[in-house]
């Protein structure tokens, strides 16, 4: 069976509708650069791709049920990096199924990235360096 959805965009000022738009699938997230709106359905480029992130002209999604998070081309669609998030967490709080990386957000004014999931107890902030260096 097609599962079909729709999107509704508001006003900001007014919150009068501006428009809808329909799409089939699921609807994993959403995230805007300004300009336009990037959605997931849990497909391709990588499976289970959740909760986009706009971060500085690239796209960060976890995958689902797991430690990694992929940096996007939003031109091309095309993973262009990995962050591996493995360790981050104390294996104590990993003993409910759930508790699995969710949650991307970023800070653009002050140029932080937080990350945190389901069932866990803190937030993190991370800071990204070049491959390499520490």
């Amino acid at each position: 069976m097609e599962v079909r959805a729709v999107g509704l965009v508001y006003d900001l000022n007014n919150l009068q509708l501006l428009r809808k738009s329909s799409y089939s699938g699921e609807g994993w997230g959403l995230t805007p650069n300004g300009h336009q709106l990037f959605m997931s359905d849990g497909t391709s480029p990588v499976d289970q791709l959740n909760e986009p992130e706009f971060v500085e002209g690239r796209i960060f999604a976890n995958v689902w049920h797991s430690n990694l998070v992929a940096q996007i081309s939003p031109q091309t669609g095309t993973v262009v990096g990995w962050i591996d998030l493995s360790g981050i967490l104390s294996p104590v709080y990993r003993f409910e199924p759930g508790a699995v990386l969710n949650g991307i957000a970023y800070d653009s004014l002050h140029k932080r990235l937080f990350v945190t999931a389901r069932l866990w107890p803190s937030i993190f902030e991370i800071r990204l360096t070049p491959e390499g260096s520490r």
